[in-house]
């Protein structure tokens, strides 16, 4: 549906993304990680050229990078 309904958050004026940190990388494009605030899963979202993509961020065991929802 190209026309949908806004969430509840964010008729509320709360986002529910915030940006963590944000790299330009010669060559490469951008990367971005994005915290889910009512998760806080953390996600790699990659831009280059005219593609991109987003995939949870892994710590060095493989296991999915999570913050305290509260630092948000």
């Amino acid at each position: 549906m190209l026309f949908k309904k806004k969430a509840a958050e964010e008729v509320a004026g709360t986002k529910r993304f915030h940006v963590k940190l944000t790299e330009q990388l010669p060559e490469l494009g951008q990367i971005t990680i994005l915290v889910d605030t009512a998760t806080g899963v953390n996600y790699v979202q990659t831009w280059v050229g005219t593609g991109g993509g987003i995939t949870p961020l892994l710590d060095a065991n493989g296991d999915i990078v999570v913050d305290e929802v509260s630092t948000f």
